[in-house]
């Protein structure tokens, strides 16, 4: 009585020590196997959906379908009691795994099957233990083996619950994470907003994507037209990076002779060509701790794409001259209006390269795709304007942002800046910019508003039939013209009477006599 209280705490002891399920199955049936003489003991754990038992000690033959009534665990886990299974019957049992258990254990004589329950009745798993004798009624109904059984149950359920808490812990950290990178997301969003003018999805989503972009370490690619802002994405990704604090160093590819762009790029030696009178840090070496922007990098010569690859692989240069290479830590934004895919196809910029540049691929929409930005950008660029010239107008009408709607815009957000800043300068201060302060000129000089063609006294008279008009935009800005100079002769030339009658403001229109060289005799 006393080895078997001495040899039940040993047991016990044991058990409890145990951190995770499976350390425990395994303590468990290891003692299980000394302690009452079995050539072999084993642990099935039932899943949380009670579709699968699982023994982890047999690998991949270790899973038993409990819908497969091949096995004898199904019947064990259907009725709930307990079964011995001898040799004889084990042989007829024509399952893989089953027999992989069974070979496994020595091939025994008898094997006892026990369904082990938890708190509540919940189904744990099943005992398999194996061993010559058929004794088993002598085993199981040991003190020893009862309170063995009854601690693993209770320790089986400590551990599954330990197990449920830490992956709730892990399910709530990840939804708080969730929701802070959702409100890091949105107040950077926010941030750029100021910037990256728009309300369209196409704008909401590639602020998404900046901040996404500046929160890692690849290498960016900004793609598209001439004129839409890739400038704009390039500085966004540097300031939300953790490189803000160190430099934004720009190259524009294009703008650097390809004789002189290695040299900027790399620097040089004093004496490392004609007219190298001293030594000279490369743009490389300058954006070390920052970020590097490579504008307009379809247009690199293929000789430098090679050095430029290797670069980007090692962080290692050599500046022209010098006989040990320089070590620069930077961060690459490139980007580029051409299309590169194109580009390689033709053999003018390499592919490997194109797959280091774009390792976070970027593409802006261009203008004429979101013209549900047209009016956030164009009281934007007024405000800038305003800021800087201490006055303007107040903002821009509902005719004349019509007037933007219906043109493409070939030059995206630049050229919509430059349209805006000149109609803020013929725009009188406090009025809304109107239609005719705007110039759109498609490349081939056609223009779509404004008109600065001089009227003649007899324009009214001389207007085009509507069968005979060729552009309604200027017909109209013609109509309105010979409108303004008939109401002025009516009222003597008094502009205050003429805008009155016309229910325009007096400053409109004297700015609109100005615009059409409309007299007032």
């Amino acid at each position: 009585m006393q080895m078997e209280l001495h040899t039940g705490i040993e047991l016990a002891v044991a058990m409890v020590r145990q951190q995770t399920l499976p350390a425990l199955l395994k303590t468990a049936t290891e003692q299980l196997e000394k302690a009452f003489w079995l050539t072999r003991c084993w642990a099935l754990e039932l899943d949380l959906s009670g579709r699968l038992l699982h023994c982890s000690e047999l690998a991949e033959q270790g899973e038993f379908d409990c819908s497969d009534f091949s096995h004898p665990f199904s019947h064990i886990l259907q009725t709930g009691r307990s079964r011995e299974l001898s040799r004889a019957a084990s042989y007829r049992l024509d399952h893989a795994g089953f027999q992989a258990m069974f070979d496994a254990s020595d091939r025994p004589r008898s094997l006892w099957l026990e369904p082990l329950k938890g708190i509540g009745g919940r189904t744990l798993g099943i005992l398999v233990m194996c061993r010559d004798g058929a004794d088993w009624e002598g085993i199981v109904a040991q003190p020893l083996y009862q309170g063995l059984k009854e601690l693993l149950t209770h320790q089986w359920v400590a551990q599954l619950q330990s197990r449920d808490d830490v992956w709730q812990r892990r399910m709530l950290k990840r939804s708080l994470d969730q929701l802070n990178d959702t409100e890091t997301l949105r107040k950077r969003s926010e941030q750029l907003s100021r910037t990256l003018v728009g309300n369209s999805l196409a704008m909401t989503q590639l602020r998404a994507q900046v901040v996404r972009a500046a929160g890692s370490r690849l290498s960016v690619l900004v793609q598209g037209e001439t004129g839409c802002g890739k400038d704009v994405v390039a500085r966004g990704i540097h300031e939300l990076s953790e490189r803000s604090g160190g430099p934004l160093v720009i190259v524009n590819c294009a703008a650097i002779p390809d004789t002189l762009l290695e040299s900027e790029l790399f620097g040089h030696t004093r004496g490392a060509f004609s007219g190298a009178d001293q030594n000279k840090e490369g743009l490389l070496a300058q954006a070390n701790g920052g970020t590097l922007f490579l504008d307009e990098i379809g247009d690199m010569p293929m000789a430098l794409q090679s050095k430029l690859l290797r670069v980007l692989e090692s962080r290692q240069f050599r500046p022209l001259g010098a006989r040990e290479e320089q070590h620069s830590d930077f961060r690459l934004v490139a980007a580029t209006h051409q299309p590169l895919k194109q580009s390689i196809e033709e053999g003018t910029f390499r592919r490997d390269l194109f797959y280091r540049l774009s390792q976070f691929p970027l593409r802006i929409v261009p203008l004429r795709e979101r013209p549900e930005d047209l009016e956030a950008l164009s009281r934007h660029f007024i405000r800038l304007y305003t800021d800087r010239e201490g006055m303007g107008p107040q903002g821009i009408s509902s005719h004349a942002l019509h007037a933007l709607g219906s043109y493409g815009f070939p030059g995206n957000v630049r050229e919509l800046r430059n349209v805006i800043e000149l109609a803020c300068l013929q725009t009188p201060v406090g009025d809304d910019i109107q239609p005719e302060t705007l110039r759109l000129e498609d490349p081939f000089g056609n223009t779509f508003a404004g008109f600065a063609e001089e009227v003649t006294p007899d324009t009214l008279d001389g207007v085009p039939m509507p069968s005979d008009i060729r552009d309604l935009k200027a017909a109209a800005q013609a109509f309105e013209a010979a409108v303004i100079r008939e109401r002025l002769q009516q009222y003597g030339g008094n502009r205050a009477q003429a805008a009155e009658s016309l229910g325009l403001p007096k400053r409109t229109l004297a700015h609109k006599c100005l615009k059409y060289r409309v007299a007032e005799s």
